[in-house]
């Protein structure tokens, strides 16, 4: 009996299971436009390209010992129809045609091919998706406490083992060859291609991003990366929110308060982790709750539905949520411009919004929102921001906006819109966010506190010093730290320094260290705009 495979089983590897599982003998034809496709996604430096020319190796090999004989048919298609496989469908249609004009059963793992074939007339064998997942070679890499293996050619196997913030990295085994490192990438995309429940979150030249049920698989190859790589991790643990140990008051406000949320800590913190126990604890609280996420690896019940980017791009998947009205969305992996403003914006719409961000420190995750949206709006998009420290609840951030004259400045007529950033259990003022002109100040409490005391201890200041009306060394030391026109003044036995806002806001910021040591010599210095 004659039969023409098309390239979804010849990617996966299901044609192999076939022949031996059923006895099958006969021809098998394989289109050259398989073939031209199967080489533009090797050329691409795309794995599916290479795992379907090591089936047809394998299919050459089993012609060897098996009644089955292997031919290539059919034109080479042009490089557009190769191009426009996925979206146009020429190649499917061709591999078609050969069926037809052979009169042989046409095998294939694609539900659209199938009933493209069955509208035709053309014979067909349908091979469904394995919905079983099949243990892999890599999973014997991975015990009980291991987070992550990282494999490259000709190099030892590492393996990330323990918890958030107590981490052992090891070498394991003698360096793994090219060669079985492929057939570990050969492996994955075969079982991608296999189980619906497995899919490519990325899959560009040189570089694909895979989600292997809990495993977020990275694949990548030169001219990307310098040589073969495959890194995969998983969660090792799956905590609820309870597990926590969170405080009464800020459960309250989880609870009724809270719509805008950051979640922030470097990596492998536990981020994610705990945004899917906040995920799953706000599902049980009968709220609607859906994801953002690329690649979608945050592990929640089935009853979360979790979106990745439309198109390629969250801001159709915005649309989407819109329209969905949910009660709570979690936004993972918030880095870019877009991904702050597509959360400003759903946020301003009313959904609630938790967002998961990288940032050593609480205020870090702040400080990502500035120039990405307008300063006073921050209050109205993010009112809770939680560092994750080690897998736990750390500090943790209540905003607030007041207009006041920011703390270091002693004219009402300097008052303005402040951002006040408190520590959320004590209340403590902990930094002001403000604007001096063009510029943003993210004033730190504890350096202004400290650098006001020096001034107050630094013997007398200028007044016991005898310096002249116009400064004289002081005017010198300014120049270092103001890089526009100023000017010096003395009221009253006190000096004034006149200056651009731009110089001012760099004294009440990151200047501000360099303000007090000049202070500690002289004395309290007023501040004006010049």
């Amino acid at each position: 009996m004659d039969y023409v495979c098309d390239t979804s089983v010849i990617v996966d590897g299901r044609i192999l299971e076939l022949i031996k599982e059923k006895g099958l003998s006969g021809k098998f034809f394989i289109h050259r436009a398989t073939i031209a496709e199967l080489e533009y996604q090797s050329n691409m430096n795309k794995e599916t390209g290479f795992a379907g020319f090591s089936v047809i190796g394998k299919l050459r090999a089993l012609e060897k010992e098996s009644e089955i004989e292997v031919i290539i048919e059919g034109e080479r298609p042009r490089p557009d129809q190769v191009r426009a496989a996925k979206k146009e469908g020429a190649i499917d249609h061709l591999v078609r045609e050969l069926a037809r004009g052979l009169g042989a059963t046409l095998i294939t793992g694609d539900k659209v091919q199938h009933e493209a074939a069955l509208a035709e007339g053309i014979l067909t064998v349908y091979l469904h998706s394995h919905e079983e997942a099949k243990e892999l070679k890599f999973a014997k890499y991975f015990e009980p406490d291991v987070m992550s293996v990282h494999f490259k050619e000709d190099c030892k196997v590492v393996r990330k083992r323990g918890r958030p913030g107590e981490v052992i990295v090891e070498e394991v085994g003698a360096p793994i060859s090219l060669d079985a490192l492929r057939a570990i990438g050969e492996e994955i995309v075969e079982a991608v291609n296999r189980n619906r429940s497995y899919y490519f979150e990325i899959d560009k030249e040189g570089a694909s991003v895979i989600q292997l049920g809990v495993y977020r698989i990275v694949i990548a190859k030169p001219p990307f990366s310098d040589g073969f790589e495959i890194t995969i991790v998983r969660p090792i643990k799956k905590l609820k929110f309870a597990d926590y140990n969170v405080r009464e008051k800020l459960k309250d406000r989880i609870d009724n308060k809270a719509e805008g949320i950051l979640i922030c800590g470097p990596p492998g913190s536990g981020k994610t982790t705990f945004a899917a126990a906040l995920a799953e604890y706000y599902y049980d609280k009968k709220k609607v709750v859906k994801t953002m996420e690329s690649p979608r690896d945050m592990r929640v019940r089935e009853e979360i539905t979790q979106y990745t980017a439309l198109e390629g791009d969250f801001d159709n998947t915005k649309e989407i949520l819109l329209l969905v009205r949910p009660d709570y969305t979690f936004y993972d992996e918030v880095r870019k411009i877009k991904d702050f403003q597509i959360f400003a914006d759903m946020r301003l719409s009313g959904i609630g919004l938790v967002g998961v961000v990288h940032g050593h420190k609480a205020i870090d995750a702040i400080q990502r929102l500035i120039g990405k949206v307008e300063l006073g709006m921050i209050p109205q998009i993010v009112d809770t921001v939680i560092l994750i420290d080690k897998g736990r609840v750390g500090k943790v951030y209540d905003l607030e906006q007041t207009v006041k004259v920011p703390t270091g400045m002693r004219e009402k007529d300097l008052a303005r819109p402040v951002i006040e950033v408190r520590e959320f259990e004590s209340g403590e003022l902990e930094y002001e966010l403000y604007k001096f002109g063009e510029e943003t100040v993210v004033l730190s409490m504890e350096t202004a506190t400290r650098g006001s005391g020096r001034g107050r201890r630094g013997g007398g200041g200028a007044r016991d010093r005898g310096e002249g009306g116009g400064g004289g060394r002081l005017e010198e030391m300014l120049s270092h730290v103001l890089n526009h026109e100023f000017k010096v003044e003395k009221r009253e036995n006190q000096f004034v320094v006149l200056a651009k806002p731009n110089d001012i806001s760099y004294i009440f910021g990151k200047g501000s260290k360099k303000f007090r040591k000049i202070e500690r010599k002289y004395g309290p210095i007023k501040v004006e705009e010049i």
